[in-house]
């Protein structure tokens, strides 16, 4: 499980049912639900919550970095709760499933000095891709 509820509870951000149960909702391993997503998933526990506040709630966690917005070949935005815990993506090119991965070695040590052009690094992200077990067995 992310630690998300516990996270937005220690910087003591206002859990309103609403808030909290977007936060539910994005709690937990490998999720990278859209935002009709998260509000379908959302309703099923208060099916008062309106689209605009999950909207609102998912842009609030991403400002304040609880969340990152994650964007796979022109598909619909993402949103990870694993944002404290270094990792990269793995999707699957035909269903679009995406799992987090924590490859071994330092992406940024993988770019040699000579492509650098200058820059100073301080991130990497790496997509990998491929086909899930469903859709490679299909």
């Amino acid at each position: 499980m992310s630690d998300l509820l516990q996270r937005l509870r220690d910087r003591g951000w206002r859990l309103t049912a609403q808030r909290r149960v977007v936060a539910e909702v994005l709690d937990g391993e490998h999720v990278h639900y859209t935002a009709d997503e998260v509000h379908a998933r959302a309703t099923e526990k208060l099916p008062e919550i309106s689209r605009a506040t999950v909207y609102n709630t998912l842009g609030e966690l991403v400002s304040i970095g609880e969340v990152i917005e994650v964007s796979t070949d022109g598909r619909a935005k993402r949103y990870d709760p694993n944002a404290h815990h270094s990792h990269q993506h793995l999707v699957c090119s035909r269903c679009g499933v995406i799992r987090d991965v924590r490859p071994s070695g330092d992406p940024l040590a993988l770019l040699p000095e000579g492509e650098r052009y200058g820059f100073t690094l301080d991130e990497a992200t790496v997509t990998y891709r491929g086909l899930c077990p469903s859709c490679a067995s299909a």
